[in-house]
Formats: structure tokens, sequence, C-alpha cells
């Protein structure tokens, strides 16, 4: 597969969908990886995005952000929107957070816009509007995405890589096809998204040269946030697994970002959906009947002086022919707190997780046998899990 594929065109442009007051939430966000050379059974890992909501006023992270426009241009193809630009960079070993955390607004090109002189209209770019490196985008000829950053004088001070520099280019067609999932409910509520699974991944930060993979999604969401569980596994073959449970538990109502609290008792699953494109047997599965449990793991990091055990992920999958069996450990966490006024003069909250993972175990089960973790020369992966409810 040489070129991207799919509705590439989409991903510089704003959904056909009215805004509607703090619900309405756009963001590019990519998470790039490659195998750590300290721990090699774990991986280095880059996350940025670039994001806009329509809201007066939210806190991030405790830092105030004011929407002091809404998404304007006067011109075709273009776009400048009110935004954040934020990232972290995990090392295998430490957390950098924030790698980025830019309050500056960000345009999104099209290749299709006059100054940009092609004939392609597949190509686009989103780009912060700020003297710092901070950009993305696509080329015309649909061969490779780029990812352009420049780490905050801060966090190269406490010793994060200053820039990075990453091409990504098809993996293959199941994982590199731009894919849509659009829904739209009564009252403009819904959803629009874009994925593209998968991307090979080559570039360098500072002096060190990487090659790794890399995941892409475009998304507005224009409903309430509730609490989900969300990851994905990227292995060594080009496969790719996933999964998505959105739910409604006490934690829903949790003002805190603290992991581990008292209400974190029970959780009645929404919905359930996971995906596993299988390179070995040419194919891609989906399940709608899953399991997940979470658990405190042997992992321990440091916050704000205080000791965190972070979880462990065990996750069961099937399908009338597919069993999969996975346990997976979180080894780092960051977090986005998000603190929005509503209704009434209240404040709605969300904290958002993001954590690397190291596959303690897995098991795939079909008509032609079982493959185990030795079975691939590695597999990277991320893990989510958010709790509150943003409104």
């Amino acid at each position: 597969m040489e070129k991207f594929e799919g509705p590439l065109d989409e991903l510089w442009k704003m959904p056909n969908l009215p805004n509607i007051k703090n619900l309405t939430w756009d963001w590019w966000w990519w998470i790039v990886m490659w195998p750590s050379k300290k721990y090699p059974d774990r991986s280095e890992q880059l996350m940025i995005l670039w994001s806009t909501k329509e809201t007066p006023a939210i806190l991030v992270n405790n830092k105030p952000w004011i929407a002091a426009a809404k998404p304007n241009s006067n011109e075709e193809n273009l776009v400048t929107l009110p935004g954040m630009t934020c990232g972290w960079y995990y090392d295998g070993e430490r957390m950098y957070e924030p790698l980025v955390f830019k309050n500056e607004r960000i345009v999104s090109i099209s290749s299709q816009h006059e100054d940009w002189k092609t004939d392609s209209s597949s190509g686009g770019a989103v780009i912060t509007l700020t003297d710092q490196l901070l950009s993305t985008g696509l080329t015309d000829d649909k061969k490779k995405f780029w990812i352009r950053l420049e780490s905050d004088e801060n966090a190269v001070e406490n010793g994060a890589p200053q820039k990075f520099e990453i091409e990504m280019r098809p993996w293959n067609a199941a994982l590199s096809k731009a894919r849509r999932s659009f829904q739209k409910y009564q009252k403009n509520l819904g959803y629009d998204i874009i994925r593209i699974h998968g991307c090979k991944a080559e570039g360098k930060y500072d002096n060190e040269v990487i090659e790794g993979s890399a995941y892409l999604q475009k998304v507005r969401v224009q409903a309430p946030t509730i609490p989900w569980y969300w990851g994905f596994l990227h292995f060594s073959d080009g496969s790719y697994i996933d999964w998505f449970i959105p739910h409604i538990s006490p934690l829903a109502f949790s003002s805190s970002d603290k992991s581990w609290q008292m209400k974190d008792f029970l959780e009645i699953s929404l919905s359930k959906a996971a995906l596993f494109h299988d390179a070995e047997r040419q194919r891609t599965e989906k399940f709608k009947k899953l399991k997940l449990k979470k658990s405190k793991s042997n992992y321990l990091i440091e916050k704000n002086d205080e000791k965190e055990i972070l979880p462990r992920f065990e996750i069961e999958m099937w399908n009338g022919r597919t069993m999969i069996v996975l346990t997976l450990d979180a080894i780092s966490r960051a977090y986005w707190s998000f603190d929005q006024p509503t209704r009434g003069g209240m404040i709605s909250h969300l904290c958002y997780n993001e954590y690397p993972l190291k596959v303690a175990g897995i098991a795939i089960q079909d008509e032609i046998g079982i493959r185990t973790i030795k079975h691939w020369d590695w597999i990277h992966g991320n893990a989510e899990h958010s709790w509150g409810i943003l409104h």
C-alpha cells in the first residue's frame, strides 16, 4: 500500500453539525509508539492533540481557557479556531506531562485552498498559530503524514526532548485506510469520527532515530461525555486490536482526579465493541461480547509526592469463531482534568486518563489454533479510562 485511502479530505473540514453550547468538542489526536531501548517489553510514546470546544470558558488542568471566538474564516478551505495544543511524552520510564500546553488559536487548511497550489483534494494541515513549531498534515500525494513538534521550554528544562520530527506512511490496507463513523440524533446530538487505525512511523527527536507505529483520529462529539474505557494495540506483523466500553458508574459523579476512589465500585456498560484486524489470517473480526476487569497492578508512579498504583486491565472478547484474552498493565499515566461551568451555576468535571501499556499476556484462539505473546516481536498499546460527566 503506497498511499493512504478513504475520506482524507474530511480531515481538514469542520463537520456538518450545528454547534451546541457546552457540548460541541473537536480534536485531532495522534499517538506514536516505538520500542524502548532501555526496556524491550515497553514502548516510548508521544501524544499530541489540537482541540477546540464550544464553551465560554473551561479549566484544563486548572488553567483557564477562554473561547475568544467561534470558528471563523473569510477564506474557502481554511478555518481558524480558538483552541489548545497539548501533548505528553513517555520515554519508557518517565512521563513528561505536559510536553506541550499551548492556549493559542489553530488553523486547519485544505490543499484545496488557493495558496496551496495543487490539484490534490486530500492534503491539508493543522497548525498552531504560535512561534513554536506545532503542526501535522498530509502531503498532496497522500503518501505520508507528518508531525512537527517543539516542546515547551519548561518540559525541556525538566529533561524532555526539544524537538520531534516524525513521518507516517501506510502500513497495510486494513489499518491505513481512513474510516468514518457518523451518527446524528435528535436536537443535533451525535458524533463524527475519522480514524486511521495504524501507520508506520519513522523520524527523530534530538539525536535519536525512531521507528514504530502511529494512530490518528479526528473527532467531533456533540453530547455529554460519560465514563468510558477505550484502548488499542499495534502488533509487529501489522495486526490491530481495539475495544470501547462506555458505561455509567458512581465515578460519573466524581470531581476528583485521584485513582482508586471510594466511588470506583460499580459499572454498568451502555455498549460494548471491539475490533481485530488480523494480518496473519487476512481478515477483520468484530466483537460485541466483551468483559473488562480493572484491578491494581504491581506498577507504581509518583504524582504530587504521592505514590499511585497503576491499573491492570484484563479483557476478554469473543464471537462465533475467535476468542481473545488480554492482560495489560499500565506502566505510566497522563491525565487531563476539565472543569466546565454549566447550568444553575454548577461545575461539571471530567478526568481523562491515558495509560501506556505493557502486555503481560495475550492469547488468541480461533479455528486454526492458539497464538500467544511469543508469536510477535512486539506489541505496543495505550488505554484510556475516563470518569465524570462534562456537559
